[in-house]
């Protein structure tokens, strides 16, 4: 689990990919601030953009880390197939302070930056998230992009989706990797973990199937 507060701000150094064909993954070897790795460990997961992967090898004096990223996650996700600055955040401790919102690290689809403009002395971005994510969307709600915790300040269900609008204090444009966007970008999205609850409470009851006579 994470809470969308991102801890470090990395940097994908390499890709190499894990076999021959499109079939294949991807190695990807990230640079991290100084000391981040100092209380990681082989097997921890950690947050690539709001995506969960699992550290494969650690370089410490290097500030270095690898993970191995599927053909299937690579095709779920967005920003990890190419070098480029990238939101990192380890796992959360249960005796954390749970500072954004629950963050399960699983990408539930790919958003595209419509709008990315400084207005005062705050950044308004707005994304086009998919269709099938709409109902999961709500004015105050939360919203996760490319891993950091942010709140939905205006909705607008489109034809092709739902365009979600929000507003980003300096200290989230310095300190992640959202000040790299630019209208046309990419992004990787987390609805609320608590919405999933809802829906699935909200569903009729299943009914259970009668076994087949003798």
């Amino acid at each position: 689990m994470f809470t969308g507060i991102i801890t470090g701000l990395g940097r994908i150094a390499a890709v190499h990919a894990s076999g021959p064909t499109a079939s294949h993954g991807k190695r990807l070897t990230i640079e991290c601030p100084p000391a981040f790795l100092d209380d990681v460990a082989l097997g921890d997961s950690i947050a690539l953009n709001g995506a969960c992967m699992t550290v494969t090898t650690l370089a410490p004096a290097q500030h270095q880390f690898t993970v191995d990223i599927s053909a299937e996650s690579l095709d779920k996700t967005a920003g990890l197939a190419q070098t480029g600055a990238i939101n990192l955040e380890k796992a959360l401790r249960a005796n954390e302070r749970l500072g954004g919102h629950l963050v399960s690290g699983h990408v539930d689809g790919i958003g595209r930056v419509t709008h990315f403009a400084q207005v005062g002395e705050s950044w308004q971005l707005r994304v086009l998230a998919p269709r099938a994510l709409a109902k999961y969307l709500a004015y105050k709600g939360s919203i996760t992009v490319n891993g950091v915790s942010l709140t939905v300040n205006r909705i607008e269900d489109q034809a092709p989706g739902c365009e979600v609008s929000i507003n980003l204090v300096p200290h989230t444009v310095q300190h992640t990797a959202l000040g790299t966007l630019v209208e046309g970008s990419p992004v990787n999205l987390e609805i609320d973990l608590i919405a999933r609850y809802v829906e699935r409470m909200l569903q009729p009851e299943p009914q259970p199937t009668r076994p087949l006579a003798p």
